[in-house]
């Protein structure tokens, strides 16, 4: 499952990393320059965080977890 999602700034990818880090499920953020776990912000901050990027979890997760999980970041 993919949400889009915007991320600007380096304070907000290192709260999609407190986000990803509480979560029992595996977090990818995907982009144009590649693929990044979101539990690791050393992963993160290698991914350029420009538009595009969209957040992936297994289709098993529940929605509605991730939506409250990451409600800043998601663009409906």
């Amino acid at each position: 499952m993919t949400f889009k999602i915007s991320a600007k700034k380096a304070t907000d990818a290192q709260e999609l990393n407190r986000a990803a880090e509480q979560c029992p499920y595996d977090v990818w953020l995907q982009g144009v320059s590649g693929t990044a776990d979101a539990k690791s912000l050393l992963g993160m901050m290698l991914l350029t965080l420009e538009d595009g990027v969209k957040l992936v979890v297994d289709d098993s997760v529940d929605k509605k977890d991730v939506l409250k999980r990451f409600k800043k970041f998601i663009v409906e």
